[in-house]
């Protein structure tokens, strides 16, 4: 592993730890889990952006997309239609007919375009939008190289928000733009897109954008354009479907501006999936801010990695190491 690539928890709960009393020792080769040890004695341990704060079986169950929204939608949160359909090697272990081709007459059915995700991914690993026949069983295949199931769904029309709760306090809440570059009237589609990836580099953000993935290539070819076309000065141009700050995503923090009734809802949620620290994400059609009107649970995640939001900037990084703070003090 690259020191790049290593987990910035580690260095923030060395960071703050002392603030309660607290030591924390890291593994030393790979510095990816650690023992945090409490002024009363206590031990808790992380690995990666796992901390020891949410019980095993609801973290398990978050990590599953479709029994996440199983449960979510017994409890009467509106969540994103979709079904999961199997690898051949996981169906025929498990005796299910639910196999690539019957997720694309699920696909026909329901109508194009389609979202298909990995089941238990993150990051937005694996994350497409499909138009037709050919893009369905590319993307479908591209997600049994990852995971054994894959998730089809029908997409839904809104802003896509990120809010993050520990207990009964909201830490954090931002807007996550998709990855995108914005034209200057010179430089082709690639050549921003590598501006870019170096932006990151300049800014210490260590996102790397997969510059010849084919969902970007995809996404620019759906739009009439490829990467050599030259842009309009202020022509934005959208690359990927997903919004994940891992793939390259941007944010805009709304922490300040949520409304309260989405401030209940993130944490009645959180509570009702059993978690002490969730990560729920939001699809509005409207405004964070304003009264909740149509808005879905596109998915809850038991443990949010906060590296690259924190990365986006001064202000960011001290909402996470605050956040993180509040950790330490829930654990202890």
């Amino acid at each position: 592993m690259k020191k790049s690539d290593r987990p910035l928890l580690g260095k923030i709960l060395q960071k703050i730890a002392p603030k309660i009393g607290a030591t924390v020792a890291m593994e030393p080769k790979w510095n990816i889990v650690g023992q945090i040890v409490f002024k009363n004695g206590r031990k808790r341990y992380f690995k990666y952006s796992s901390v020891d704060i949410n019980t095993l079986g609801a973290s398990e169950i978050a990590k599953d997309k479709d029994y996440a929204n199983f449960f979510m939608k017994k409890m009467g949160y509106p969540t994103v239609p979709g079904r999961t359909f199997f690898s051949d090697f996981w169906r025929k272990i498990i005796g299910s007919q639910q196999d690539i081709d019957a997720g694309y007459h699920y696909a026909k059915r329901i109508g194009f375009p389609v979202f298909i995700k990995p089941n238990s991914g993150s990051q937005g690993n694996g994350v497409s939008r499909a138009h037709n026949k050919r893009e369905f069983y590319r993307a479908m295949r591209f997600v049994f190289t990852q995971d054994k199931i894959a998730l089809v769904q029908k997409p839904v029309a809104g802003k896509d928000y990120r809010v993050v709760v520990v207990d009964d306090k909201i830490i954090s809440a931002y807007e996550r733009i998709p990855l995108n570059v914005v034209g200057d009237g010179i430089s082709s589609i690639r050549q921003l897109l590598e501006d870019k990836q170096a932006q990151f580099v300049a800014s210490g953000r260590d996102t790397k954008i997969e510059i010849n993935d084919f969902r970007i290539a995809q996404k620019i070819k759906q739009q009439g354009l490829t990467s050599k076309s030259v842009t309009k000065t202020g022509q934005r141009v959208f690359l990927l479907d997903n919004a994940n700050l891992s793939s390259g995503g941007d944010s805009l923090d709304v922490t300040k501006h949520i409304h309260p009734a989405f401030k209940e809802i993130a944490i009645r949620l959180t509570k009702d999936m059993g978690l002490r620290l969730c990560g729920v994400d939001f699809i509005i059609n409207g405004d964070i801010a304003t009264e909740p009107n149509k808005y879905w649970i596109l998915e809850v995640n038991s443990s949010p990695g906060l590296d690259h939001y924190a990365q986006t900037g001064k202000e960011q990084r001290k909402i996470v190491e605050d956040m993180y703070l509040e950790i330490l003090k829930a654990m202890e």
